[in-house]
Formats: C-alpha cells, sequence, structure tokens
C-alpha cells in the first residue's frame, strides 16, 4: 500500500471518529488539532527553480507560450495565462510585433513566478 492510501485511509478515520464522537470531545480534539498546527509551524512549501533554456532566435506566440509553461511549470494562475492569450491575440490580430509580444509574455510568467515565491514565504 502506498502512502498516499494510507493518509488517506487515516485521514477518513479521523473523520469517522470525530463524527462518532459528541460535541464536548469533538471540541477538545479541534483544541488539540490546532495546538499541534501552532506547535509544528507554518508548513513552507518547496517551489521549484525555472526550467532552464535558452530562448530559440526565431519563435512564435504559440511556441514561446508552450516554452514559457514548460520552463514556469509551477505558475498555474489562470490570470497569468489570460494574459498571454490577450497578448497572443494582440500579436495574431493587431499585428503588434512578435518580439515585442514574446519579451512581455517572459516578463508575465517571470513575475508570476516571483509572486509565488512571495507568497511562499
Amino acid at each position: 500500500m502506498s502512502d498516499t492510501n494510507t493518509k488517506v485511509k487515516s485521514s477518513q478515520q479521523l473523520i469517522e471518529l470525530f463524527e462518532a464522537m459528541d460535541d464536548e470531545r469533538k471540541l477538545s480534539l479541534c483544541d488539540f488539532a490546532d495546538f499541534l498546527y501552532a506547535k509544528a509551524g507554518p508548513v513552507i512549501k518547496e517551489i521549484p527553480q525555472p526550467e532552464e533554456g535558452q530562448r530559440p532566435e526565431v519563435e512564435t506566440v504559440v511556441g514561446a507560450v508552450k516554452r514559457l509553461k514548460g520552463k514556469y511549470h509551477m505558475v498555474e494562475s489562470m490570470t497569468v495565462f489570460s494574459a498571454a492569450s490577450s497578448l497572443m491575440t494582440d500579436h495574431m490580430v493587431k499585428g503588434r510585433d512578435i518580439v515585442e509580444v514574446i519579451d512581455e509574455m517572459e516578463i508575465l510568467f517571470d513575475d508570476a513566478y516571483k509572486k509565488l515565491l512571495q507568497d511562499n514565504e
């Protein structure tokens, strides 16, 4: 049995025990859980470094989005992808310069990564 299954089983057992308790015991269990959480301190999630890789000399906007999604795989914000889509549209529909658009996408993803690091502190 994997660790994940053990954790799920333990969580389920705790839920079943909790639901079987009277209100006073539920409160005691919650107080104890709060105590253990405070004693352990905050959990800091390790955020990986962006993937290495050079920007190709010639690149399409779609290729840049794919490359940046791979490089910054830890960034999952829909705001970033929405802004990247808007930049892609600016290039394709409005004829905005491809290098300028990709430069902005690089900044967009890098800023999102830096915010992720900052929020994790």
